[in-house]
Parts: C-alpha cells; structure tokens; sequence
C-alpha cells in the first residue's frame, strides 16, 4: 500500500522535454585523446603538462565563463599524443569514452544555468539519445539509437554507471528514480553495441554519471528550484578535499502536485562518494545512493482519450469520470468474479484506486585499486545494490525485494608493443540476483487496497565472464582497438499462479507452476580504428557486437498479459558498423556525424497486452530479424561573440526484415511484418538552441536562450497503421551567475525558465499496442486500435520554474 503524503506533488520537470544547454561536450571524443579530461581527476597525470594557458578559463564562475571552459576540449587530442597516460586514468577512461567508439559527454555546464529535474532535462544534448516518460515522476525509458523505444516501463537495452559504479542489476534493469542532475558534473554517452567491454544488456551502450568530486565543490552549496503545478526541489552538496581524503556529499527533496490527475509525489535522494589515498599505490573508494519514491500514478490512455482528456481533469471516480478519463476493473472481492456479472466488479479511476509505487533503492559499493607501478593498475570492485518495490499501478500490484550483488575485477595495463604506445585490459566478473515476488490484486476501497495472491514469480539471474581490450598506437596519428568479452547468463525461474475457481470463496486452486532454467553463453567481439588526419579532422570505424538476454519475469507473460510459458524467449544480439568524423576548424566551429547500421537477431520487442485487464500491462516477444540504422549529428557554432548555436539531431530508420505475427480471434491468423517499422521509434529528433552569455561589464554573468526540441511521430503498432504525433516544443530561459565578495558566499546563481512557451498538448510516451484482428481475419484499423488503453502519458502544458543556489566556502 502506498503511503499517503501530506503535500502530494508530482514534478511538471519530470516529464517536459527541455534542453540543450551550450557546451562542446556534445562531440564524439574517441581516442586516448578523451583521457585528459579523466586526468582532471588525477592530478598525478595532469603534472607533466605545461600550462598551456587555457585552462585558466576554469578559474571563473561567472556563467558566461562557465561555458567557455569546454573550448579546449575539441582539440584536447593533439597536444596529448606525447603525453605519459596513467594507467589508472586509462583505466577510468573506458567508462567515460572508450578510444573508437561514438561518445558524447555532458558537462555540467549545459544544464547547471537551468531546471534540471530528471535524466530529460539533460540526456537530450546528446545525439542518438531518445526520451520518454515511464511509471513516475523521474521513471524515463531512456533509449540509445532506439534501444528502449520498444520497452514499456524502465531501461533496458543498456548499462548504466554512477562514478563507474554499476547501477543496472544483474537483470538488465535499470531506473532513473535515483537521478537527480543537480549531484553531476557530467554524464557520459556511449553508443553502440558495447558488450565487448560492458557485458550483458549493453547492445545499445552505456552511460556514466559523475559525481563533483569534493575538492571541486570546496564547500557547501544549497539550491531551491521551484514552479507550476506545487514542483519544489531542495537540495544540498557539500565536498571538500582534505590530505589524502576527498569526499562529496549530494541530497534533494523534490516534490509537486502534478500536471496529470492522481500524479503527485514525493521523493529523496542521497548520494555520497568518498576516496582515499591510503598508501602512495593504493586507493579506496566508498558510493553511496539511496532513493527513496511516494508516488501517485495515473492510467496511460488510448489515443482517443489522450485528444479528449489528455491530463485526465475531472477523473475523481469511474462512475461520475468526465470523457476521456481510464479506468480499471477491481474485483470487489478482491479475488475474482461470475462471468458476465457486472455487478461483481468496480471500475474505478486512478484517484479512486489509489495506483502509484512506493519504492526505495538503496546502493552500496567499494573499490580497491592498486598501482603497481606507474603502468599497471588492479582494480577490485563490489556492489550491493537492492530494489524494494510496492507498484499498484493496475489491476494488480507487484511487491517483492530484489537484492543484488556485484563483483569486477580487472588490471589495466600502459607499455609498448614492438615499440608501439599499448593499453591493455583483462578482466572478470560475478553478478547475481536472486529475489521472490508477488502479484495481488488491487480491490476496492482507495489507498491500492490489496486483495489476495494472484502469482508469485521466484527468480535467480546470474552473469559471469571475461573480457579484454587492447589499443595500440601504430602511428602517431593512428589507433587500433580489438576487444572481445565472454559471459555465462544463468537463468532460473518458478511462476506459481493461484486460482480462485469459486465465487466468494478465498481458496485458491494451484495449477502447477511454469518452470525456467536457461543457461546461455555469449561472445561478443568489436575492433575499430581511429585516424587523427590533422589539428581538424578526426575520423572514426568500428564493427562491434552486443547481446541482451531475457529478464525471468519475462518468460512467464502470454500475448493476453496473463501469467503462463513462455520461456522459448531467445537472447538477442545485434552487429553494428559505425563510421564517423569530428570536425573542429578552430574555437568557433564544431561539427560530429556518425552514421551506424546495426543488423539485429531475435530482437527483444514489449508491447502492450491485448487485454488490458489482465495480471500484466506488457509482454515480450523476439522479431527473428530487424536492421537498426541511421545518423547522428551535433554541431557547436560561437558565430558572433557572446553567441552560441549548439544542436543534436538523431535519424533513426528501424525495420523487421523478418517477422511473422500470430493474432488469435477464435482462430489463430498469421501476418508477415517484414519490411513495417518497429513501432516506437521517431524517424527524427532534434535539440537545438541559441543562447547569448555577457563576458564583461556591468551585466557580465548575464544570460539565455532559446531552445526548440522536435520529435518526429512514429508507429504504435507491428502492422504500422496508427501513429503517435509528433511535436514541436520552444523553452526559453533567463539566467545570472556572478561571484560574490564575501567571507562567507562564494557565488550566487538565478533562473527562470519558461518550458513549452507555446503551450502544445504532446504525447510524452506512448508504449507499443496490440494489432487485433475480426473473426474473419481481417485486422482492425487505426480508428479501432486508437481506443486500446495503456498507452499514453501527455506531456506538460506551459511551466514557469525559477531556481537559486548559493556557494559557500
């Protein structure tokens, strides 16, 4: 049962798509040429450079000055190709932006000026990257080149670090509740098949979260951030680095009342991380990241419902509910019902229900490293990572504890192979979950009142491997990377359903239970070259492999929704070629392209159930065969002092190339899918803005933009006849930075952002529907599929945040 909260909120930030702060950070780095800016975290490599002058821009914290610091990013690489790399920094580096593969980081320069409430607000400045709102405030399908468009809830597809700490269980799963922007300094995107180097579930890439380290935060500072429909965000860091010791300290308390009924909610987070020098070689590090959820949630609509109620006004109770507002069916009993006797069941809305989750994450995790010299580095890492979930969100509610534990160790290594710069990685690891959960069904009387067992899943996901990686430097201006990985994915389940055959009668009937026990090896090689032609041109190839296996909870949902076998799901696994060049004339003009093509088998595809009153909203199913290819662009344009253009445009063509679809109506009818669109993939996505920042003077600090972000419309279905719509969204934004005079404060901070000027209704998610078909076969057109509910969250209307932070020293 959910907790009630005395001031209920749901953040109208969560779901508005807004961003693309200025910053060079959105260009594919790769090389060793990208390890300087690891080396800004270990001083020790950073010594033998000279100077050089640049840097010294860091020295400001004026706004306008802030962006500045990234200009000597674009051609970090020519000044450190003779420079001695670390092995540690080497090592770190492959977390950030791996030497060959598509990169982009996100400095905290481009969203440090503006409201930054979840992964929405920031992810979007990286090409290739796609949004859309999941089952809570800060709960985002976060997709790369497409990769968890065709998910219903969570992330998936790819693997997520903090710090370089792990935080996708052994499952595959990962969820971005724990992520408030405001703890970061910059997120790394890698994209790309990458399970060559990060194992299981990386067909799509990685990304990286770094936290501030303490010694850059020098203090304490506090913010408040705050906005239409109650959103209010608190939140406090602190950091200092003191002898050997650096530690940061991040917290926020976020709330609002919600822009969609029965959508407020209340959230906290923490999150720590503290190293030590303990000995001149060896290094211990402590991560810290508890995330603690009270939310309400409301029912994804159909199409039609979303254009006539899309914020689900006037939705109090299912029977007085206004046109256009969802609704479940509650057995009133809390355990079943007589066929065709309507009076035995209760349609009732989301706030009548009381649907939403009451979750907490909670991660703990270690790491020893250990030089042992300049040129080899070990690193030990472990992590105890628990998800505890409560998830009234339908007809059901799941609840269940997954604990999770981790174990890597690897040792890199920097030398010389026949006289060529080499970096060489070796590695393994250990990753388990076991965990028992429940469904029940949700009955009458508010609150998510829970009535009895309907299933409960018992699941053991283990992952254990090896991989290693070596670039070597076969000219000055040359590099060749080749990396091979190797994992064992076990997978056990027991699916125990429980029927209550009689009416009224709370005694259940155990058919027997639906057993799993897979046991999978996957390899997955890559290799790419990486030429650096002059100070202006880079160019980029790789081929590289991914593989994703199924989730337990997945082998036990049929077509329908409702629990049974359907433990034939295959591992998929894609190939992917990418070719790419970065373009950088001079501090004023940045330009990156990559175009990939990704071949697909078994290709893992959720959509929505048939029927919606069923024990489970998605299901998933393999497609044998689908081709993923497309573009990616970012440009960085400082056209006139002052003034900056930066954009990141995706394109994203994705096809079944083989896929027979089987759709049961009294009979069971067969349609070829080959050649359609994966649904829920937009063919085209763009971020652009122009901002002007003051340098000097009176007004030097002061700043703003303008921001359109565009999303294509796409297919919500295998049979590509009914369409999400696309959007257009302009966000402007005002703000100030100037240092303070004072024994006390170091800097202050103002913004005011206005998201969505022209206050469009949009659709911020639309998960995957069911085709369906007549008795005689013929399948139904879009007017019919246009009424299939579980779909659709609409996107904030017009919001006005302003935000302040103060730094003290």
């Amino acid at each position: 049962m959910l907790r009630y909260h005395a001031r209920r909120g749901v953040s109208l930030v969560a779901v508005q798509a807004a961003l693309l702060a200025s910053s060079s950070g959105v260009f594919a780095q790769n090389s060793n040429t990208v390890l300087p800016a690891v080396t800004v975290e270990a001083p020790q490599a950073a010594r033998p450079k000279p100077a050089v002058t640049r840097p010294s821009r860091l020295r400001s914290a004026s706004a306008g000055r802030a962006v500045r610091r990234v200009t000597p990013n674009a051609n970090v690489s020519a000044p450190t190709q003779g420079r001695t790399v670390t092995a540690r920094a080497a090592r770190d580096g492959l977390n950030q932006s791996p030497a060959g593969q598509t990169a982009t980081t996100i400095d905290r320069s481009q969203f440090d000026n503006r409201p930054s409430f979840s992964v929405s607000d920031v992810l979007r400045d990286s090409p290739g990257i796609s949004i859309k709102q999941g089952n809570g405030p800060r709960d985002f399908g976060i997709s790369i080149r497409g990769s968890n468009a065709r998910n219903g809830f969570g992330i998936r597809n790819l693997v997520i670090f903090d710090d370089g700490f792990p935080v996708t269980q052994p499952d595959g799963l990962s969820r971005s509740d724990l992520i408030d922007p405001h703890a970061y300094a910059a997120i790394d995107v890698i994209r790309g098949p990458s399970s060559a180097l990060y194992g299981n579930y990386a067909t799509g890439g990685a990304l990286n979260f770094r936290t501030r380290p303490g010694g850059t935060i020098d203090g304490v500072e506090y913010g408040v951030d705050g906005g239409s429909y109650g959103y209010l965000n608190n939140y406090l860091a602190a950091g200092k680095k003191v002898g050997n010791f650096e530690g940061s300290l991040f917290a926020s308390d976020t709330r609002g009342d919600g822009y969609i009924g029965n959508s407020w909610f209340n959230t906290q987070t923490v999150n720590f991380l503290g190293t030590l020098k303990a000995t001149p070689d060896d290094r211990f590090t402590v991560k810290i990241i508890n995330n603690d959820l009270s939310a309400r949630l409301p029912i994804r609509q159909s199409l039609n419902q979303f254009y006539t109620n899309p914020f689900q006004q006037g939705c109090t109770t299912g029977a007085a509910a206004a046109a256009g507002c969802p609704a479940v069916s509650l057995f009133k009993n809390g355990f079943n019902a007589r066929i065709g006797v309507v009076d035995d069941k209760d349609t009732e809305t989301a706030t009548q229900a009381g649907l939403g989750r009451n979750d907490r994450r909670t991660i703990v995790g270690g790491r020893w490293e250990h030089d042992f010299d300049n040129s080899t580095t070990w690193r030990n890492q472990f992590v105890f990572d628990d998800r505890n979930i409560s998830q009234p969100t339908g007809t059901t509610t799941a609840i269940g504890d997954f604990p999770s534990y981790n174990y890597m160790s690897d040792i890199t290594k920097r030398g010389e192979i026949l006289g060529m710069d080499s970096t060489t990685l070796v590695g393994a690891w250990y990753n388990t979950l076991v965990a028992s959960s429940d469904t029940r069904n949700v009955m009458p009387g508010g609150n998510a009142t829970l009535g009895l067992l309907q299933a409960n899943t018992f699941s053991d996901t283990s992952n254990y491997g090896v991989r290693a990686r070596e670039e070597l430097k076969l000219t000055p201006d040359l590099t060749a990377i080749a990396g091979i990985g190797w994992e064992t994915t076990v997978l056990k389940g027991i699916n125990t359903v429980y029927k209550y055959n009689t009416f009224n009668v709370p005694v259940a009937t155990i058919p027997p239970a639906t057993r799993a026990d897979r046991k999978i090896e996957n390899t997955a090689p890559e290799l790419a070259l990486l030429y650096r032609l002059n100070q202006e041109w880079q160019f980029r190839g790789r081929v590289a492999t991914g593989y994703g296996t199924p989730q337990v909870s997945n082998l036990f949902v049929l077509p329908n929704g409702d629990f049974g076998n359907n433990t034939q799901l295959q591992t998929q696994t894609n190939v992917g070629y990418d070719l790419g060049f970065d373009w950088t004339p001079g501090n004023a003009v940045k330009l990156s392209a990559t175009a990939f093509y990704e071949f697909f088998r078994n290709e893992l595809v959720s959509q929505a159930v048939s029927n919606p009153s069923a024990s489970n909203a998605t299901y998933m199913f393999n497609a044998p065969r689908s081709e993923h290819r497309g573009i990616e662009l970012a440009a960085d344009w400082k056209f006139y002092p002052g003034w900056r253009f930066v954009a990141a445009y995706t394109y994203l063509d994705e096809v079944y190339t083989e896929y027979v679809e089987n759709i049961t109506n009294v009979a069971i009818f067969s349609f070829n899918r080959a050649g359609n669109k994966i649904p829920g993939i937009s063919p085209n996505e763009l971020t652009a803005r122009v901002g002007y920042d003051e340098f000097a003077g009176p007004l030097a600090g002061l700043g703003g933009f303008v921001e359109v972000q565009w999303k294509d419309s796409f297919y919500m279905d295998n049979a590509n006849l009914l369409k999400a719509p696309g959007y257009e969204l302009v966000n402007v934004n005002v703000h100030y930075k100037t240092d303070l005079v004072s024994d006390t404060f170091r800097s202050l901070n103002l913004f005011l952002e206005v998201r969505n000027v022209l206050d469009r209704t949009y659709v911020a998610s639309a998960n995957n529907i069911t085709n369906t078909v007549t008795t005689a076969g013929l399948q139904n057109p879009a007017s019919v599929l246009a009424n299939t509910t579980g779909s659709i969250y609409a996107g904030s209307p017009r919001t006005f945040v302003a935000g302040m932070k103060v730094a003290f020293k």
